[in-house]
């Protein structure tokens, strides 16, 4: 068995591993390289296998840089399944569509900005190659083991990390010998809101790993509601309006659902709270149709409660002409808009509006990149540049990290304790981290269970 690594190896994007045998060539993953935009576009763009020639796609779970160039294999001729669990089926297809969308309208407005400068940048797919991935969509259940001919099984554990992912745990026969190989996607950690705990494995001969946070301890994220509601008290009495750049998968619906607990528990302020971002709010419907898959905390909470993300004061934006009223609203008021980083979306409207206001309270959730304007806000730069002009930042500006979907030092060590008690595992190769963590990761590993782990380099390839 072969195993090429394509994405995802020494760096954190563009997740993409090729499995070959003597009858079947799989690939776990199709994310987006992102990055510099030429560098991205040409990874994207190519493919180092004729895309028709793959038997299958196994998708681990719905974010961008693991699914995200599916629509493009589609287009330049897969036609094969996708396996993948439901919730991330219809995740997937929701994010999908924005970024066909996305991608149109950049080639449009670098059309018109480079004109004759440049050759005009096509979009890596549209969104017909989106509906047509949809079809393609093959929605397996957790835990069950799934015969995919006589030469492949499958069966998905719940991954912790988001809302559908999954580690795939694969058996594959080559040269008449059956083979076990296990990926783990993006495993998440023990006690997020509304997520299940990652699950452990009983073993394997081969195991592909991430390693994002391998050298990293996250804050607790059952500090993060008091804290939540401590800056939302204090815009109510200052009559401040707070601004929360989120992410719209994952990182919004977790905040909706302590804010509900809050309402629920009458702790909450009467201050309204705006969510405004659509594709947060068709994600909100993917969230509600798969409420069985979420955690037993939910549960519980549904014997009183049967909608976790809504309550009295919380209203979901829907058009333009709404979110634009919101900059021109007197009192306190929350806004939840999209992007985290603050690089794109309405988010940076109202970040226009709110930023020169001692009473706003700007609330960063998580990592902030280089060069991103959340990270200029994030290291307190008195000044920052929003849609061409400076703006002097007066606004109080508050960085909340409890809730990370990534595993960290701990959750990694809890989990290869566990599932090595459990059973045998063989070779690891460690993905999904920049050198750094994945050397740390690495170490522990090593340490705990007397393995030796293999850090590929991108597009390098092993027989297993």
């Amino acid at each position: 068995m072969k195993i090429t690594f394509l994405g995802a190896a020494g760096e954190v994007t563009g997740s993409q591993h090729l499995i070959e045998t003597d009858s079947r060539r799989i690939l776990l993953d199709c994310g987006l390289f992102q990055g510099h935009r030429e560098e991205s576009y040409l990874k994207n763009s190519r493919f180092a296998y004729p895309p028709e020639s793959l038997d299958a796609v196994f998708l681990s779970h719905g974010h961008m840089d693991h699914c995200g160039n599916i629509p493009r294999l589609y287009s330049k001729g897969f036609r094969g399944p996708i396996f993948c669990t439901s919730s991330t089926a219809d995740i997937a297809e929701v994010m999908l569509k924005d970024s066909a969308r996305i991608q149109q309208e950049d080639a449009r407005y670098l059309a018109k900005k480079l004109k004759e400068k440049h050759p005009p940048i096509e979009p890596l797919y549209s969104e017909e190659d989106v509906e047509g991935v949809a079809k393609l969509f093959e929605r397996l259940e957790y835990h069950e083991w799934h015969n995919l001919g006589d030469d492949v099984q499958v069966r998905f554990l719940d991954a912790g990390h988001i809302l559908g992912s999954a580690i795939i745990e694969m058996k594959i026969k080559d040269q008449g010998e059956w083979r076990h190989l296990v990926f783990t996607g993006d495993l998440g950690r023990r006690n997020l809101p509304l997520l299940r705990d990652p699950e452990t494995i009983e073993g394997c001969e081969v195991l592909i790993s991430e390693s994002t946070y391998g050298n990293r301890v996250h804050e607790k994220s059952s500090d993060l509601k008091e804290e939540l509601y401590q800056i939302i008290d204090e815009a109510y009495r200052v009559e401040g309006r707070v601004i929360i750049p989120a992410f719209s998968l994952g990182r919004t619906q977790q905040i909706i659902y302590y804010l509900n607990e809050l309402y629920n528990e009458k702790r909450l302020p009467h201050i309204p709270v705006f969510v405004d971002s659509p594709l947060s709010t068709r994600l909100v419907s993917v969230y509600r149709h798969h409420l069985h898959e979420m955690d037993d905390n939910v549960a519980k909470m549904m014997e009183a409660d049967k909608d976790p993300f809504g309550f009295a004061l919380l209203d979901y934006v829907s058009t333009r002409e709404q979110s634009i009223s919101l900059n021109k609203r007197e009192g306190a008021f929350v806004v939840i808009a999209g992007s985290g980083m603050c690089e794109n979306g309405r988010v940076r409207h109202h970040l226009k509006n709110g930023i020169e206001h001692p009473e706003t309270t700007i609330v960063l959730m998580g990592y902030q990149a280089a060069n991103t304007l959340g990270r200029r806000l994030q290291q307190r730069d008195p000044k920052v540049k929003i849609f061409d002009r400076y703006y002097q930042v007066k606004a109080k500006v508050v960085q909340l990290s409890g809730l990370s979907g990534h595993a960290d030092v701990e959750d990694f060590k809890w989990w290869y304790e566990q599932s090595a008690k459990r059973g045998n595992i063989g070779q690891v190769f460690l993905v999904h981290g920049e050198p750094e963590s994945a050397t740390a990761l690495a170490a522990l590993i090593r340490d705990e269970c007397d393995l030796e782990p293999i850090i590929p380099r991108y597009q390098q390839s092993f027989e297993v």
